[in-house]
């Protein structure tokens, strides 16, 4: 049962096109089903290898396929990944009527019972080893009236409530309603009801919503409801109310404002607020929490330089449903810096090597440091007290990245990451010490029908 806010807030979305306007809506310039369908087919090979330090296993919470006496101090996974997307035009007609499909192929290349799990590449069987391969596929029906579209079924999804991640090797997709209204200059409305998601490791369809931090029992639904303003290229804002059904109510505000100082140099601000708090049968325990975070970049000519401000208020750590839905700023490669009472600093450094004769090559270095973690008085009954959190915790982290894309020629498009990820921490935070190497190629490929 959807709750009234939401059921009210999609029906706003389905309701909000304007007679007058019908004529220069996305609608009315429709060719056809075939006619304005596109193709895409993206392939993609990604190595994943993490050696965990002083005492770290690959065995922490569910990931702890094996035995912890069975597995070593190293995590590695490496697989191909061929993921074909589908998206037909609409009908003409007042209502027009799509289809978006789409269907996943991994294969394993290398890992093993005692070393997969972590990275979520690949897909693992009852016993705990990594499969040949796992595969899965899907469809939504979409119906768009006027600039309000409706899709219905699998699909993937981007909201800072409900985010379908794509930072492994196939795509997380989420089941249910999704509404997308763009009737009004510079204003979107959006509304959802979500009753699975699929994990980016998965290929079973019904194993319930994807949550990361809490193991209580989970909620059987997620409702979400947003609008998003943008008057200007300069400036973006959004605000969210969300349900985890018997869990918690989720509520964000961001914005993003940008400022060119001149044809070298400009300076960028980006806001991120949640607030979340229990509610119904409290199935993962007692959530009073406000976690926000601040970055601020300003960029000149090749170089950019970013420094952050991350901070959780609340004896929990931000949790979030879906792999994606999370858009805080010190959420980074092997820590999102989320854990009860942080607070987290980034300083962050990326440069463009285009004036050097290297078009398309981007290296990045940043470096993270989280304090004060207190997880003393986390609800012994909820989900998250499994995490063994204390007092006085504290951590950081150092990433590196060289990023190359191909600018022209047969491999146009083509991308090649690699990144070098260490973490260290003391025992009263709740992540592991790790290095992590990773490596990713993707070579995509799209038309028209």
């Amino acid at each position: 049962m959807i709750p009234l806010r939401y059921r009210a807030a999609l029906l706003l979305a389905l309701a909000s096109p304007a007679p007058l306007a019908l004529a220069d809506s996305a609608q009315a310039q429709a060719n056809g089903f075939i006619e304005d369908s596109t193709w895409s087919v993206l392939n993609r090979s990604v190595y994943d290898g993490r050696e965990y330090r002083n005492g770290g296993r690959n065995s922490a919470g569910r990931n702890a396929y094996k035995p912890r006496a069975e597995r070593s101090g190293k995590a590695q996974e490496w697989a191909y990944g061929l993921m074909g997307t589908l998206q037909s035009g609409f009908t003409q007609g007042l209502i027009g009527v799509g289809v978006d499909a789409h269907a996943y192929l991994g294969l394993q290349l290398d890992s093993g019972g005692g070393r997969v799990g972590k990275a979520r590449l690949l897909g693992v069987d009852n016993q705990g080893h990594p499969k040949d391969e796992y595969s899965r596929g899907g469809a939504a029906l979409k119906l768009r009236l006027s600039s309000t579209v409706l899709s219905y079924g699998e699909q993937r999804v981007k909201t800072p409530v409900f985010n379908s991640s794509d930072s492994r090797l196939l795509p997380e997709t989420a089941t249910g309603v999704f509404v997308t209204s763009n009737e009004f200059d510079a204003v979107k409305l959006v509304g959802g009801h979500f009753t699975e998601g699929t994990d980016r490791n998965a290929s079973s369809h019904d194993q319930g919503l994807v949550v990361n931090y809490s193991n209580a029992r989970k909620g059987d639904t997620f409702d979400l409801a947003g609008v998003v303003y943008s008057p200007s290229k300069q400036l973006s804002t959004s605000l969210y109310s969300s349900r985890y059904e018997d869990t918690w109510d989720q509520h964000y505000l961001g914005g993003t404002f940008s400022h060119v100082i001149d044809d070298n140099r400009a300076l960028t601000f980006n806001l991120n607020l949640y607030r979340t708090t229990d509610t119904g049968k409290a199935l993962s325990g007692q959530i009073d929490n406000t976690t926000w975070s601040l970055l601020s970049t300003y960029a000149q000519g090749p170089h950019s330089f970013s420094l952050g401000y991350q901070k959780v208020h609340g004896d929990t750590p931000f949790d979030y449903v879906t792999r994606g839905a999370i858009f805080i700023s010190n959420a980074v490669q092997l820590s999102d810096f989320n854990a009860p009472n942080e607070q987290s600093w980034q300083a962050r450094y990326d440069l463009a090597m285009t004036p050097w004769g290297m078009p398309g090559l981007v290296l990045s270095a940043a470096y993270l440091r989280g304090s004060q973690i207190d997880g003393s008085h986390v609800d012994a009954h909820g989900g998250y007290a499994y995490l063994g959190y204390g007092k006085g915790g504290k951590h950081w982290e150092r990433d590196l990245e060289a990023r190359y894309v191909v600018q022209s020629g047969a491999a146009k498009g083509t991308a090649l990451s690699l990144r070098h990820n260490v973490h260290r921490g003391n025992t009263a935070q709740a992540e592991l010490d790790a290095d992590q190497i990773r490596l990713a190629v993707e070579y995509p490929l799209s038309g028209r029908f």
